[in-house]
C-alpha cells in the first residue's frame, strides 16, 4: 500500500525514529510496518508508547482515499476468507474511538451491517453488552444497537481494531458476546498485528474453550521489543520534554462559517446504533450534494483538512473523500481524540503538534481535555492547512465547542467551516411501529432469535432460504380436518393454533401433479422471470440489494425461484427469508425486527404464490403501515387483481399448490399459539423429516429454474411492457376478485366472503386441508382442474360448472364446520344459512 506523507517532515525520516532512539524499543516484522505506523509517547502510566497509524486518519492527517481504502481492502480480504455465502450473514463490530471509521470501511468492503462500541451513554437506550480495554486511556465500551438483536445472529462476527497488540481486548469482547450470543466463527481484523507467540497461544486456547473458530486478518504483522525499564524511561522523557507550543490566544482569528448540510432524514450519522449496507448506499448517493454545500466557503484553498470528532469518524471521512473529488485542492482527514499524547516537533516523531481544548459534548466521565494532533503547523510550517472543516454531531455543538476547539482552530488556519450532523437516536416508537422498536423499558437481555435453515430445518439448502420461524417439530399439533373445524366453532380458537394432518397423495394424484408440472413449467418460469425483471426495473437501484421475504409456506418456492433467477441471469446473490403471516393476527413482528436489523426495510420484497380475493394482500398492507417496509406484494399470478407486481393475472395451476409440505421444503403451515410462541419468538412451524421419501421440493424448483434461459427474452419483454406507461394503467389493482366473491357469497347464501376461496390455488387448499362444501368450476375449464376434480371425487364434494365465473374455479367451505373458524379475525363469522336452507333458497 502506498502511503502518502502527512505532517511528518522530511519524507526520508521515519516518524518512529525519535522514540526508538531514545526509548530503546525496536520494531520487528513486516517490511510494510514503518509505512503504516509511526511512534509517540503516551501520557498514560499503563503504557509507554503509542503506535501512531499513518493510514487510520486519527492522529495523522491523511488522504481520505488512503484511509477508506485501507479498510475496504481488509473487508475484501475478510470476504475472501469467509466466501460469499458465509459473508452474507456476517456482522462487523468496530472499537471506539480509534477504529470506528476503520471498522465502518471494513464493513463496506465486506458488504455487512456495522456497529461500533461507544463510550457515550445515550439516554433511553439500554446497553446490550459491554467490555473493558485494559490498556486504553478510557476503558469502558458500551454496545448500544437500536435493535438489541443486532448481534444475535449465528453468522460470523468480525471485530475490527486499529492494532492487535496483546489480544486481551478482543478476548474480553468475544467472551462477553459469546456468553449472550454464541456463534461458531469470529474474525479479528486489524491494520497491524503485533502479538507475541504467547499472546497468540492464549487466544487460540480461548477459541478452543468456546468451541469457536477464530481467524485473524491484518495488513501487516510484527512485534515491538521493549526494554524492561520502558515505563521509567518514558516517564523521564515526558518530564524532560519542553512544553508544547500553543497558539497565541490573542492572535488573529480566522473567519468561521456554519454550513447546513443536506443530510438525509433518518440516515444514521455513524455506527453507534447500527449502520446497514443500505445506509451506506444512501450516504454514497448524497455525498456529492454534501461536498457541494461545503465547497463555496473553501474556494481558493490549497490545503484543506476535514476534522472529525472522536467516535464520529466515518461520515467526516466520506465527506472528505467527496471534497477531494470536487475541489482543486489537497484534502486531508483526521479527527479529535480523548487520548493524551506527548507532542514533539521533530520530523522523526509522529505527533508534531497538539491542540488541547475542553470536552464539549457533556461526556459521562465529566469535563476534561480533548486533543487535535498535527492540525497546527510545526516550526517549519510544513503542516499548515489554509482551511479546516470541522464535522461534529448535534450533542457536540455547544457553547464549549465555540469557546474551545473552534477558537483554537481559528488561530492556526485561514478559515474554519463548521458542519453539524443530526444525531440518529433510537426513539420510543409510536403506535404504528411500537413493537418494531427498542423501548427503553425493555430488558437489555432481549435479543432476536437466529434464522433456521436446511438441512437441520427444511429440505431446501441454506443458500436458498433462511426461515424466520421457531422449530416446533417435536410438538404434536395435527388433528383431523373436521375435528379442527369443530374445535374452533366455539369461537375460542384460531385456525393457526393447530395443523391439519399432512395430505399424502395417492399414486394417481402424484401422476396428475407431474403432468401438471410438465405442462405448465414454461408458464411458471415466464411468470417468475417477469416478476424478477419487473422488480429489477422498479426496485433495484444502484448498489442496493433486494431482499426477498416469502410468506411461508406457499410463497417460499416462489422466493427461491426469484432468488435463483437473479443469480442465474444477473449474477446477484439476493438474500431470501421466509416469514409468517396469519390472517387476523398480522405478520410476525419479531421477523420484521430481524429484517429491519439486517437490511434496509424499503428494499424488502414480500413474495407469495398467487392472490385469491386479496385477504392476505390487505392483511400485509395493514401490518406494515408505518414500519418503513414496502407493503406491495409480488406474486406469480394475480387473478384477484389486487397487486401491481405479478407475472400474470390468469388463474392457472401453479403445481406447488397441488401439494403441501412435500413441495415446500417439508415445512408445515405456520403456527401461532401463546403457550408455544413467546413475545420475542418467531412464529412456529414443523419440519416433517419423516416425509423425505415423498419430497419433490428440490425437483420442482430445479424443473422451473432449468427453463429460465428459454423464457428470459419473453420475460424481459413482458416486464418492460408492464413497467411502461401503457402497462402501468392496467396494473392498478381494481379488486375485481373481491367483488366477485361478495356476489358469490350472496348468491349462494353463505353470508361471508371468508368462506369463499377463489382461484385454482385456494380451491386446492380447501380440498387439502379444510371442509369443502362444493367446487364451482368455470364451464369448459380443462387440464388446470384435473387435480381439483380428482380431490373433489376423493372427498365426495360436488363440482358445479358455472358460466361467467371470474376465476377458473372457486372453493366454498362448508358453513356447518367453519362457523367461528374463518372470520376476518380468524375466529368468528356471522351466523349463516346452513347448506339445506341454501339449497331450498336456490
Amino acid at each position: 500500500m502506498a502511503v502518502q506523507q502527512g505532517n511528518q517532515g522530511a519524507a526520508d525520516v521515519w516518524s518512529g525514529a525519535w522514540v526508538t532512539e531514545r526509548l530503546g524499543l525496536r520494531l520487528t516484522g513486516s517490511a510494510e510496518l514503518p509505512g503504516l505506523i509511526g511512534l509517540a509517547l503516551r501520557e498514560n502510566p499503563k503504557r509507554a508508547h503509542l503506535l501512531v497509524s499513518r493510514v487510520l486518519g486519527k492522529h495523522v492527517p491523511q488522504r481520505p482515499a488512503v484511509v477508506h481504502g485501507a479498510g475496504l481492502e481488509l473487508g475484501r480480504r475478510v470476504r475472501e476468507l469467509l466466501g460469499d455465502k458465509e459473508a452474507g450473514w456476517a456482522v462487523v463490530l468496530g472499537y471506539a474511538e480509534t477504529a470506528t471509521a476503520l471498522g465502518h470501511s471494513v464493513a463496506d468492503g465486506l458488504g455487512a451491517p456495522y456497529l461500533h462500541s461507544t463510550r457515550r451513554p445515550v439516554a433511553g437506550v439500554a446497553p446490550v453488552g459491554g467490555f473493558e480495554e485494559e490498556h486504553s486511556h478510557a476503558t469502558s465500551h458500551l454496545l448500544l444497537p437500536a435493535d438489541p438483536g443486532f448481534l444475535g445472529g449465528d453468522g460470523p462476527l468480525v471485530l475490527v481494531d486499529d492494532e492487535f497488540s496483546t489480544g486481551r481486548t478482543v478476548l474480553n469482547t468475544v467472551r462477553a458476546l459469546h456468553a449472550r450470543h454464541p456463534r461458531a466463527h469470529y474474525v479479528v481484523v486489524a491494520l497491524v498485528d503485533l502479538r507475541t507467540e504467547a499472546d497468540r497461544a492464549v487466544l487460540a486456547a480461548a477459541a478452543d474453550e468456546l468451541g469457536a473458530r477464530l481467524d485473524v486478518v491484518a495488513t501487516a504483522s510484527g512485534g515491538v521489543d521493549l526494554p524492561s525499564d520502558v515505563l521509567a524511561r518514558a516517564a523521564g522523557l515526558i518530564a524532560a520534554a519542553p512544553a508544547p507550543v500553543v497558539p497565541d490566544p490573542d492572535g488573529p482569528q480566522a473567519p468561521l462559517s456554519r454550513v447546513a448540510l443536506p443530510w438525509p432524514a433518518g440516515l444514521p450519522e455513524g455506527g453507534r446504533h447500527g449502520f446497514t449496507p443500505a445506509d451506506a448506499d444512501r450516504l454514497a448517493r448524497v455525498l456529492p450534494d454534501l461536498a457541494a454545500a461545503l465547497a463555496p466557503p473553501l474556494a481558493g484553498a490549497d490545503r484543506v483538512l476535514v476534522l472529525g470528532f472522536e467516535e464520529l469518524m466515518y461520515a467526516p471521512l466520506r465527506i472528505a473523500g467527496a471534497l477531494d473529488d470536487l475541489l482543486d485542492a489537497e484534502v486531508r482527514f483526521s479527527t479529535t481524540t480523548r487520548s493524551p499524547v506527548l507532542a514533539v516537533d521533530h520530523p522523526g516523531y509522529a505527533i508534531r503538534t497538539r491542540l488541547a481544548f475542553p470536552a464539549h459534548d457533556d461526556p459521562a466521565d465529566g469535563p476534561g481535555e480533548r486533543y487535535a494532533y498535527n492540525v497546527a503547523p510545526g516550526a517549519d510550517g510544513s503542516g499548515r492547512f489554509d482551511a479546516v472543516v470541522l464535522v461534529v454531531d448535534a450533542p457536540a455543538d455547544t457553547a464549549a465547542l465555540e469557546q474551545g476547539l473552534l477558537a483554537r482552530l481559528r488561530l492556526v488556519t485561514d478559515r474554519v467551516v463548521l458542519a453539524v450532523l443530526p444525531t440518529a437516536v433510537p426513539a420510543t416508537a409510536g403506535p404504528a411501529t411500537a413493537d418494531l422498536a427498542v423501548r427503553p423499558s425493555e430488558s437489555a437481555s432481549m435479543h432476536l432469535p437466529a434464522p433456521l435453515h436446511g438441512p437441520d430445518f427444511s429440505s431446501y439448502p441454506a443458500s436458498d432460504v433462511r426461515w424466520l420461524l421457531k422449530d416446533l417439530s417435536e410438538v404434536v399439533l395435527e388433528a383431523p380436518t373436521e375435528e379442527r373445524e369443530e374445535a374452533v366453532q366455539s369461537g375460542g380458537a384460531h385456525y393457526a393454533e393447530s395443523l391439519p394432518v399432512e395430505y399424502q397423495p395417492s399414486p394417481e394424484y402424484q401422476e396428475l401433479y407431474q403432468a401438471a408440472l410438465t405442462a405448465s413449467v414454461d408458464r411458471i418460469a415466464l411468470a417468475v422471470g417477469t416478476v424478477a425483471e419487473l422488480l429489477r426495473i422498479e426496485r433495484l437501484r444502484g448498489e442496493r440489494e433486494l431482499v426477498f421475504a416469502s410468506l411461508a409456506r406457499a410463497g417460499t418456492p416462489v422466493g427461491i425461484l426469484l432468488r435463483r433467477w437473479f443469480a442465474a441471469v444477473h449474477g446477484l446473490d439476493t438474500p431470501h427469508y421466509a416469514v409468517s403471516i396469519v390472517r387476523g393476527k398480522g405478520i410476525d413482528r419479531t421477523a420484521l425486527r430481524y429484517l429491519a436489523a439486517h437490511h434496509d426495510p424499503a428494499q424488502v420484497v414480500f413474495v407469495d404464490g398467487w392472490t385469491g380475493k386479496g385477504a392476505i394482500t390487505r392483511e400485509l398492507a395493514a401490518a406494515l403501515e408505518g414500519t418503513g417496509f414496502n407493503p406491495e406484494l409480488a406474486v406469480l399470478a394475480d387473478p384477484g387483481r389486487c397487486v401491481r407486481t405479478y407475472g400474470t393475472r390468469d388463474d392457472f395451476l401453479i403445481p406447488s399448490a397441488c401439494l403441501n409440505s412435500t413441495v415446500s421444503g417439508l415445512i408445515s403451515r405456520t403456527v401461532l399459539r401463546d403457550d408455544l410462541i413467546g413475545p420475542d419468538d418467531f412464529h412456529g412451524a414443523k419440519y416433517y423429516r419423516e416425509l423425505a421419501g415423498a419430497d419433490v421440493s428440490a425437483d420442482f424448483v430445479a424443473a422451473v429454474a432449468d427453463r429460465f434461459g428459454a423464457v428470459r427474452e419473453a420475460a424481459e419483454a413482458a416486464a418492460q411492457l408492464l413497467a411502461s406507461e401503457a402497462g402501468a394503467a392496467d396494473r392498478a389493482p381494481d379488486w375485481a376478485g373481491w367483488a366477485g366473491m361478495e356476489r358469490i357469497s350472496t348468491e349462494y347464501g353463505i353470508g361471508s366472503v371468508n368462506l369463499v376461496k377463489p382461484g385454482v390455488g385456494e380451491t386446492t387448499r380447501v380440498l387439502l386441508r379444510r371442509v369443502p362444501w362444493r367446487i364451482l368450476a368455470r364451464r369448459g375449464a380443462g387440464a388446470d382442474l384435473e387435480h381439483v376434480r380428482l380431490l373433489a371425487a376423493q372427498r365426495g364434494v360436488p363440482v358445479e360448472e358455472v358460466d361467467d365465473l371470474p376465476y377458473t374455479c372457486v372453493g366454498l367451505i362448508h358453513p356447518r364446520y367453519t362457523r367461528g373458524a374463518t372470520g376476518a379475525d380468524g375466529t368468528a363469522v356471522q351466523a349463516s344459512e346452513q347448506p339445506d336452507a341454501v339449497q331450498a333458497a336456490r
